[in-house]
């Protein structure tokens, strides 16, 4: 879904927010379907002081998935893999 929306648009990276149902949005760095069983992880984007984490959800915790052109206010975006 990033890869098509990426090279659609012709962009290097994409900036991928995700709304959980408490209301919290996040930047994501990476997602990972681990652990699995209904549950998977991401990264979330972080400043230069913040410690690093990840994030283990409930898949129907997620209440949107948001795709976009990277702001160039923030250095960091979702980049694809292959």
């Amino acid at each position: 879904m990033v890869g098509a929306f990426t090279q659609e648009h012709g962009l290097e990276q994409a900036e991928v927010w995700l709304e959980l149902a408490d209301g919290s949005r996040h930047t994501v760095s990476t997602i990972t379907p681990d652990p699995g069983f209904g549950f998977f992880s991401f990264v979330p984007n972080r400043g230069e002081d913040e410690e690093p984490q990840r994030v283990i959800v409930p898949i129907g915790f997620v209440r949107s998935i948001e795709i976009s052109a990277p702001d160039p206010e923030r250095p960091f975006g979702f980049v694809v893999v292959e």
